[in-house]
């Protein structure tokens, strides 16, 4: 593995990650069956958000512009819940994943590790406390901007699988994944 790897994953380690794995894109399983799930608006978000269905792009668009990348970080955080109904804990350990990701790219900026990258995260974009699609208007900060895994129809249980990593990771928990191509 070369050094700049070693280098993300051990960060990451830093950062409380539970899991993570540095992969080949051709090992990432994509299907438009996930994006059904968006698709019937469980978390409330289809077409409320830029980087949410429909408006963050076909599937088949989607899955070329992830296919241009050769290989990504992958990584996994687990949070502990009271119980299977604990949407606040759920909640909570998104805004953590989520702020674990922008943490983890800016550290990549800083250290000049990657210049052409793909981060996916979960759910919808985080980065506006309102998104600008409610307003009628183009995304405030595109280049910032970040889709969910779920959006480009990534096969998630298949790909922590494949990487040696649990899906599942214990009763009240949930487990969180993000993905950065390059």
């Amino acid at each position: 593995m070369n050094p700049e790897i070693t280098k993300m994953l051990g960060y990451l380690e830093t950062l409380g990650v539970n899991h993570s794995a540095h992969i080949d894109t051709r090992d990432i399983s994509f299907n438009p069956d996930f994006r059904k799930q968006c698709e019937q608006n469980v978390c409330g978000n289809y077409q409320k958000n830029w980087m949410c269905p429909p408006n963050v792009g076909d599937f088949a668009e989607l899955k070329e512009k992830a296919l241009q990348y050769k290989q990504a970080i992958l990584f996994q955080t687990v949070h502990q819940l009271e119980d299977s109904f604990d949407f606040e804990g759920m909640q909570e350990g998104m805004a953590e994943q989520n702020r674990i990701l922008r943490t983890f790219l800016g550290w990549i900026g800083e250290n000049n590790l990657i210049t052409d990258f793909l981060s996916l995260g979960i759910g919808p974009c985080p980065v506006c406390s309102r998104c600008s699609i409610l307003d009628g208007q183009k995304c405030r900060l595109p280049e910032q901007a970040v889709a969910s895994v779920e959006a480009y129809g990534i096969d998630v249980t298949s790909l922590v699988k494949h990487c040696g990593i649990p899906y599942n990771n214990g009763v009240n928990t949930v487990s969180y994944v993000s993905l950065v191509l390059f």
